[in-house]
This record gives C-alpha cells, sequence and structure tokens, in this order.
C-alpha cells in the first residue's frame, strides 16, 4: 500500500485481526505501508480487500507468503 495509515486505520486493522499476534500486522517501510494478514480463503481475502478499499486505501500488490502446508505445524 502507497503512503502511511491513520491511526484510525491502524487500530481498524488491529481490531480485526482477532487475537492472536500475528493475525494482522502494520509495518511502515515508506513511502508504503506493508499490511501481513491471514486469509483463509478466496472469499475472506476478497472480504479484506473490499474492506481495505472502504477504507481508502490504495493496495499497490498483493502477496501470497508460504506457510505451512496442510497437517504441518507452524513454525
Amino acid at each position: 500500500m502507497s503512503g502511511r495509515l491513520s491511526d484510525r486505520v491502524e487500530e481498524v486493522l488491529r481490531e480485526l485481526g482477532g487475537t492472536e499476534p500475528d493475525d494482522v500486522r502494520v509495518e511502515p517501510t515508506p513511502p508504503e505501508t506493508v499490511i501481513y494478514g491471514r486469509a483463509g480463503d478466496a472469499t475472506e481475502l476478497t472480504e479484506l480487500l473490499e474492506l481495505l478499499q472502504n477504507l481508502g486505501l490504495h493496495i499497490v500488490s498483493v502477496q501470497r507468503v508460504p506457510g505451512p502446508r496442510p497437517g504441518e505445524a507452524p513454525r
């Protein structure tokens, strides 16, 4: 995402993350901000992208970060 998030948007994203500390992570890396989050399936991803768009955020790219395989313990 290009630019910096307002404190209110960061708060909304953290609330969205739920109880797990790494469900949503916001990292300012000027001149942009990187948002890491978990989406269980395509529907959740679509809902998350719609939320970001409704918050007025300009999404530059979306990338999948490799995670544990089914049945494998998370690292």
